[in-house]
């Protein structure tokens, strides 16, 4: 046998079976590709901010000698840079984001040990679950002049005011989460005879945190909500940015008081994604958390 046929008798016996190049390949984890650079996620909200965009360029054109009620764009982006309304706007933003992240982190330890408790004791649950969805119902417009009578007006009052709006989602996501435990893994965990301790840090709450993180969302939007309610009825103490609003509003500044409320807004989006961002680093290794 020549040389030439002993090669190509080798390579031939070396070509590997394509179904084992595909058994490799596959068995190779694949990176996954970070979500923001999926167009289909971005492009199709900056389209429709475009669009947004435009019609109140138009809406302002339409308006004539009215169009301060709906200020071009332009016209609100800068405010942010005026040296007197921005540091203003800006500074009473962050008074306002204290309170509200202050007011989550309170709903959320209260919210997780009621649930907790609720799920632990059906008696708990059967005693204090109602009162929960009477708190919700309550008009916290009503309610928050009687805060600023026993709690004053300042920074107290307002977390207190965040926390009876931002408490409900986290109860009512966490009890769901821990009671939404497949009863196939409750019976494994019985026959092993896991105490109650075990069964919920190993089981029940690990479960839930899916739902607790889809509450939390829900909650930090709320926050945000119940800080600038909070500003705008206690005007008192240190201004937040429901205070300038009312100041604005009443001064008809249009431009400052569509540029507090759209930061204001930026402000809400960015905890939003925050928490999804949190839940995916939390449990987006088993759970598909969008």
């Amino acid at each position: 046998m020549s040389d030439v046929e002993a090669t190509a008798s080798e390579s031939v016996h070396t070509v590997a079976d394509p179904r084992e190049i595909a058994a490799e390949q596959a068995s190779v984890p694949r990176k996954r590709a970070p979500r923001w650079t999926k167009p289909s996620l971005w492009v199709p909200p900056i389209l429709l901010l475009a669009l947004i965009i435009g019609l109140v360029y138009l809406v302002n054109a339409l308006l004539g000698t009215r169009g301060y009620l709906m200020p071009q764009p332009h016209v609100i982006f800068a405010v942010y840079a005026d040296p007197k309304s921005g540091p203003e706007i800006f500074g009473a933003l962050w008074n306002t984001a204290q309170v509200a992240l202050v007011g989550l982190i309170v709903a959320i330890v209260i919210g997780v040990v009621w649930a907790i408790a609720m799920n632990l004791a059906k008696w708990v649950e059967r005693t204090t679950f109602p009162y929960a969805v009477i708190l919700q119902s309550i008009p916290i417009l009503a309610v928050v002049p009687l805060i600023g009578f026993w709690f004053g007006y300042d920074f107290i009052a307002r977390t207190i005011v965040c926390v009876l709006i931002a408490l409900f989602p986290i109860v009512s996501n966490t009890l769901f989460g821990l009671q939404s435990v497949d009863r196939g893994a409750r019976e494994l965990f019985k026959l092993q005879k896991a105490t109650r301790w075990v069964v919920l840090t190993k089981l029940e709450l690990p479960t839930a945190l899916p739902a607790m993180f889809a509450g939390m969302r829900i909650s930090a939007g709320l926050s945000i909500v119940g800080a600038i309610v909070g500003d705008f009825f206690f005007q008192r103490g240190t201004p937040g940015i429901g205070a300038i609003i009312a100041k604005y509003q009443s001064r008809l500044q249009s431009p400052e008081l569509f540029a507090s409320i759209l930061l204001a807004s930026l402000f809400g989006v960015v905890i939003f994604l925050f928490f999804g961002w949190l839940a995916r680093r939390a449990v987006g290794s088993w759970y598909d958390f969008g």
